[in-house]
């Protein structure tokens, strides 16, 4: 994918939209005649949809040379589920996860513990072409652990060394076991899960190993609306996803979102095939396997691809001129470039600690929060714990959520749920 080089200067209408108070519908604000309406009105909260509405109006057929930016999150954002999850279970069902170069598994990522390598080398055959992961129960059982719960099955820890702004090398190890395979093949991959998992029921399992999983996946109603809406009112809408991005292109198309406009995991390339090595981002150069797009790293992948910010200024904040007008996730690992959207931060309500410290704070009244469109999460009995650990660190370290200005966000109470 090209990196899209961009000269952007503020126009009138989002220099307003950044400066104002909260987006609030007046009469002095109202409709262009031929701006495009939300068409989906269940699911949506207070008054959000409106907000999102208003919006859309303010930029809608804004001359200026360069269109509102709109960057997604995907996984339970835009979608129900987790797709590098489905995709992750139909390479175990159907024996397409190659074993590592040299039957070490330490090649397959840089932060992998010599006890899960040792682990995975115990449960997995060698020299095969393909590991028969849709028979062999422990060898499927050992990789999953090692995904799910980063642990391997007797609870040794499996990643450590990294980054807790930048990576998580659990997400990254998914793009790493592609090794091997084609982009093409790798999208053959991808449309099969995607095809299983929306003919599921919703609330469907399946077996992988010797678990059950989830089985299936939704599209949101609301958030196809919302992607085709911006489109229409003229803004440039991106996803922007953990999960391996020839993976995201896939299910991307199904809100209409061309793949050079999905950013997620970027693997190396050797004769066409994918290596286990990454790309990097900013200051992080192809192969170190040190930032992906997760948090901190969101915000660089969003920054250089997007924006054309190249090198390390590419992690920090730019300019409100080049910023996203609107972000819309639903967890911790989205906070950067929320807080980085100078119009409206849509949350779905996954009671994730610093996402909704932030959002419930909402110290710029810009932050909208929405329980999920389906099966949202049950109101939080005790307060977020904003002001003692609801940040963590990049060593790891728990800490207290703070605003810009240095100040502890005080605890906060779930108040946008299911029930």
């Amino acid at each position: 994918m090209n990196p899209r080089l961009r000269r952007i200067a503020a126009t009138t209408a989002t220099a307003a939209l950044a400066l104002s108070g909260p987006v609030t519908a007046t009469p002095a604000q109202a409709k262009p005649e031929k701006c495009p309406t939300l068409n989906v009105s269940e699911g949506w909260y207070g008054d959000n949809r409106a907000r999102l509405q208003q919006l859309v109006d303010t930029h809608c057929g804004d001359k200026s040379t360069d269109r509102p930016v709109a960057v997604f999150d995907w996984d339970n954002t835009v979608i129900k589920n987790d797709v590098g999850d489905a995709t992750l279970f139909w390479l175990l069902r159907n024996n397409r996860i190659r074993p590592p170069e040299n039957d070490d598994w330490t090649t397959t990522s840089r932060h992998l513990t010599p006890d899960a390598a040792t682990a995975l080398r115990a449960a997995c055959p060698t020299g095969v072409r393909t590991l028969p992961t849709a028979t062999d129960t422990r060898c499927a059982d050992e990789i999953l652990s090692v995904y799910a719960e980063g642990a391997t099955t007797t609870g040794g820890e499996a990643f450590t060394g990294f980054d807790h702004r930048r990576m998580e090398p659990q997400y990254a190890w998914l793009a790493q076991l592609l090794r091997g395979w084609t982009t093409r093949q790798i999208a053959s991959f991808a449309e099969a899960a995607r095809t299983e998992n929306l003919a599921a029921p919703v609330g469907a399992e399946q077996p992988v190993g010797t678990r059950k999983v989830t089985g299936w996946v939704r599209y949101y109603d609301q958030q196809r609306d919302l992607v085709r809406t911006l489109q229409k009112a003229g803004f440039d809408v991106w996803i922007v996803s953990a999960s391996p991005e020839p993976v995201v292109d896939v299910w991307a198309a199904g809100v209409g979102v061309k793949p050079s406009h999905a950013l997620g995991i970027r693997n190396t390339t050797e004769h066409g095939r994918l290596t286990a090595r990454l790309k990097g981002c900013g200051s992080v150069p192809d192969g170190a396997d040190e930032m992906i797009t997760y948090i901190d790293g969101k915000r660089c992948w969003i920054n250089q691809e997007i924006f054309g910010v190249r090198g390390p200024a590419a992690e920090r904040v730019q300019p409100a001129s080049r910023r996203q007008v609107f972000a819309a996730g639903d967890s911790d690992t989205d906070i950067s470039f929320l807080r980085d959207a100078t119009g409206l931060r849509l949350v779905l309500n996954r009671n994730k600690n610093e996402v909704m410290c932030r959002a419930y704070d909402n110290s710029d009244g810009r932050w909208l929060v929405n329980p999920m469109f389906i099966e949202p999460k049950k109101r939080r009995v005790s307060p977020y714990p904003c002001a003692t650990t609801g940040y963590t660190a990049a060593d790891g370290t728990a800490e207290p959520v703070r605003r810009s200005d240095g100040s502890v966000v005080p605890d906060q109470w779930d108040s946008v749920s299911g029930s």
